[in-house]
């Protein structure tokens, strides 16, 4: 028998204070944070949406049911840093605070692809599902309400679910991938609450079948020049610096030229901001603009997914 901690890492459970304050810290990125809490929300507890639904009056309509058919599934796809793992492990702070349940969120572990014996992955994947599918339909209390929701996060997803179309792909892998999506169709069919959020640097290298099934697929980059500019006004509040500064960092932070690319949102939060708090310390000085500008001069950005370190 497949053990709980043989498939996840450790589950998260909210609410939860720290994951709130971690959601709200993602600045910049406001659409897909508000497309993925309401994507999840509907699907862990769809009886809101039932009611917005009679109220508009379109409950049992050819529109609805498009929207209630749709598998519970979402992926988040895009550049490395763009905060797209921190948000799919804290989005569950804001779902269960619109929804009033409790959510339980399921980090799938890579140990899942298993150690390429015949069957095991198979065999790992479909564990998964099914203690994800067992645990949302232990959350039903009846009449279409329940008590809580699951969220399954597959981060590294294009580790796990890579296109069947690539040829040199192993019959175990290829395997996997069908068993990943027996299990997606699997939870589309029940009625249990829950959604399954993958998280991938390679878009393109999922398996097709599995772009197709996605309720929703949200797409991050670098941040532009606005969203730069709003992640500084956010930590550098309380550091005194005008708008006119704001704007000069943000400008400083982003591409220098034709074909080369700016900071990501982790360059600037976790690298560049605490860089330049660390300075100022040492030097026993205020968080300057100059400060910021000199540490972001020695800070290089992270370079795009597959391409080569410079």
């Amino acid at each position: 028998m497949v053990e709980f901690d043989d498939l996840f890492e450790r589950a998260h459970e909210f609410p939860d204070p720290d994951a709130d304050d971690r959601f709200a810290r993602l600045v910049g990125i406001g659409e897909h944070k508000a497309a993925l809490e309401t994507t999840i929300s509907l699907l862990v507890a769809p009886k809101q949406f039932d009611a917005w639904s009679e109220w508009a009056g379109l409950l049992g309509t050819p529109l609805i049911e498009a929207v209630r058919s749709r598998p519970p599934l979402v992926v988040l796809a895009g550049d490395v840093g763009s905060g797209k793992t921190e948000l799919a492990e804290t989005i569950g702070a804001p779902v269960s605070r619109r929804t009033e349940t409790d959510i339980i969120l399921l980090p799938l572990s890579l140990s899942t692809r298993g150690q390429g014996r015949v069957g095991e992955m198979t065999q790992l994947v479909s564990a998964a599902f099914d203690q994800t599918l067992r645990m949302g339909e232990e959350r039903i209390i009846g009449d279409g309400r329940v008590s809580g929701g699951v969220i399954l996060l597959v981060d590294e997803a294009d580790a796990l679910a890579q296109s069947r179309e690539n040829g040199q792909m192993h019959h175990e892998d290829k395997a996997g991938v069908n068993a990943f999506i027996r299990g997606i169709d699997r939870l589309k069919n029940s009625n249990a609450p829950v959604a399954v959020i993958m998280c991938t640097n390679r878009l393109g290298s999922l398996d097709p079948a599995i772009r197709r099934r996605a309720a929703n697929i949200l797409e991050f980059g670098r941040p532009s020049l606005e969203q730069r500019q709003a992640v500084f006004a956010v930590y550098l509040s309380d550091a005194g610096l005008d708008d006119h500064a704001l704007q000069r960092i943000a400008e400083a932070t982003g591409p220098q030229g034709e074909g080369v690319y700016g900071m990501t949102f982790s360059d600037i939060t976790q690298r560049l901001l605490p860089e330049a708090a660390f300075a100022a310390y040492r030097s026993n000085s205020k968080v300057t603009e100059t400060i910021i500008l000199e540490t972001a001069a020695r800070t290089a950005p992270t370079p795009p997914f597959n391409e080569p370190v410079r």
